[in-house]
Order: structure tokens, then C-alpha cells, then sequence
């Protein structure tokens, strides 16, 4: 089939090669310009670069909702348009264009956390497996007919990062598979469930605050969500941002107020934690190593250097 596809960074990269390599003829490419934004300097592979290396056309949009946009695309003759990390909305005028309509694809299992930054979410509540799905656009936000899924367990050291990894190897063999199904003539795609979707916003400065109530094995997730490449879950110490870089459960139950920095442990110091901490019917967060406001990364042994004091979070 005659493609065209709309796609940026490296899930967009990882789509694109996958169709330059298959059957399918790839007959231009939509793309974002290039931006300074900090998740694009985290996952940057090119697709304009990867375009013009196949000497594909390219164009570029923030939003595709121009006419001018329209008689491009309609020049190309395209059977069917492929979405890979298309950050903005895609109109119906663009999407229900080609004859086969377009195709989108989406790093969760849809219909569970629609939206943006799912495999973060997915993590931090401890889904036993997360993946891709690759559907038909239709109006609604990553709610049309399903064409495939392909899941994967979560680790249970897995980071954010180790995930988006494992999801990005996917995002190419899903698309030629989908499109095989399409040039088949199928069209009896599985509807979603609306009664089970979820739909996710994306994460800002807010969401990485520490909150010493959760319990330490939701808090070992979310240091784990909230780590490299993305930026690390942070609290304060003496009136200082203090991010956790690295954390564990403990071994040991620890009581009293959470937040409270109370024993070490290992190599890691035990901060009191959860809902039930001052019954002492819980585990404690067992941080192992932390950023400063300077960005200085140090293991817990040698920022703590007594016990005592408090984790907050807020200074």
C-alpha cells in the first residue's frame, strides 16, 4: 500500500524504517520541526533526517489543519496514513482522508491509559504487563477499533526508561503487521470497551513530588517511574529540593512518622513511609542514592550523615 506517515522522535524513527524495509511503499513522511523541548533531547532519533536519507518528501506541521495541508497530502495518493508519537491532535478532515483511513499507534493497551506518558502511569500502578496497540483513528483520542496488540511483562526492576525501550522495539513490527491485516480487506477490528477506558494527562513538576504517605512499595515504583532518562522523583531536606535516584523496599518494618530518616540499612538508609507507619505495619523506602539542588549525585551513606530529621514534600 501507498503510505504516508505522521510520525516524530524515535517511536516515529523506529515506524518509519520498519516501513521503509517492508512491502509497503512509503510515499512521504509528516513530521514536527525540531524544538530545544527536553523530552526530544531524550529520545531524538530523526525522522526528518531518516526521510531524507530515502529520499522521501517531508513536511513539516505543529498542528495538521491547514488546507495547504490537505492538497499536499491528497497529491500523494496515499492509501493510508501511519501515526507514530503524533503530539498533536490530527483533525477528521486529515485522518479520514485516504481510503483506508489511518492508522495509529498508541504504548499501552488500550483501552487502559489513553493519552500521554502511559508506560510511566502503568508503573506506578503496578500493572503486571504493558504494550502497544496499533488501532484505527477515529474521533475520539485513541479510541478506535483495535487492528493488534502486543504486550509485555512489566520487571520487577523495570524502570519508566527500561519499558519505553522495550515498547519502541515493538512500534515497527506492529505497523507492517496491522497493515498486512489492512490490505487483506479486514475490517472487523475489535471495538473498545469504553466501560474500561482510562485516560491519562501528561506529567508535569507536580507529579514528581514525593509523597511519604504511599506506602514504600508504591513509592519503589514511582522513584522507579520517575527516574533516568526522565527527570527523578523528588522531596526536600532542611528546606532543599533532594531528588531519589535510586530506592528499594527494606528488608525490616519501620514505624513513626513518615518522611522520618530513622536507620540505615545496607548500604541505604530507611525513610519511614505509608499510611499505617505509625503503627509499624509497613516497610520503609530504602533510598540508595540522591541528586542535590547542585546536581551532585551521592549515595545515601554519604548525604546521611546522621540519623534524625524528616524527608518533606514540601520545604
Amino acid at each position: 500500500m501507498r503510505v504516508v506517515m505522521f510520525g516524530f522522535q524515535t517511536w516515529g524513527h523506529r515506524t518509519l524504517q520498519a516501513l521503509i524495509d517492508s512491502e509497503h511503499e512509503v510515499v512521504g513522511v509528516v513530521t514536527h520541526p525540531k524544538s530545544d523541548g527536553a523530552n526530544e533531547r531524550i529520545w531524538g532519533d530523526s525522522v526528518e533526517d531518516l526521510a531524507v536519507e530515502h529520499g522521501l518528501p517531508v513536511i513539516f506541521r505543529e498542528r495538521p489543519e491547514d488546507e495547504e495541508l490537505l492538497d499536499e497530502l491528497r497529491a500523494l495518493d496515499a492509501e493510508i496514513f501511519v501515526a507514530a508519537n503524533w503530539r498533536t491532535y490530527i483533525p477528521e478532515s486529515v485522518f479520514s482522508l485516504p481510503p483506508r483511513g489511518t492508522l495509529n499507534i498508541h504504548d499501552s493497551l488500550l483501552p487502559a491509559y489513553a493519552g500521554f506518558s502511559a508506560m510511566i502511569w502503568a508503573l506506578i500502578n503496578d500493572e503486571p504487563e504493558v504494550g502497544v496497540t496499533a488501532h484505527m483513528m477515529d474521533a475520539t483520542l485513541d479510541a478506535g477499533d483495535i487492528v493488534l496488540q502486543r504486550a509485555f511483562p512489566v520487571g520487577p526492576r523495570d524502570t519508566s526508561g527500561d519499558l519505553v525501550r522495550k515498547s519502541m522495539d515493538v512500534f515497527g513490527p506492529i505497523t507492517v503487521d496491522a497493515l498486512a491485516l489492512i490490505a487483506e480487506g479486514r475490517r472487523d477490528f475489535q471495538k473498545q470497551d469504553r466501560a474500561k477506558a482510562s485516560f491519562f494527562h501528561k506529567r508535569a513538576e507536580e507529579d514528581l513530588r514525593i509523597d511519604w504517605t504511599w506506602s514504600a512499595e508504591e513509592l519503589d515504583r514511582f522513584v522507579r517511574a520517575q527516574s533516568d532518562p526522565y527527570p527523578s522523583a523528588f522531596c526536600f531536606h532542611r528546606g532543599k529540593r533532594l531528588e531519589i535516584v535510586t530506592a528499594e523496599v527494606s528488608a525490616a518494618v519501620y514505624g513513626g512518622t513518615p518522611g522520618r530518616i530513622f536507620y540505615r540499612e545496607g548500604d541505604g538508609v530507611a525513610i519511614v513511609a505509608g499510611p499505617e507507619a505509625r503503627r509499624g505495619r509497613g516497610k520503609a523506602l530504602l533510598v540508595k542514592s540522591v541528586r542535590t539542588e547542585s546536581g551532585e549525585v551521592l549515595s545515601a551513606e554519604k548525604y546521611f550523615k546522621h540519623m534524625g530529621g524528616y524527608l518533606t514534600s514540601r520545604p
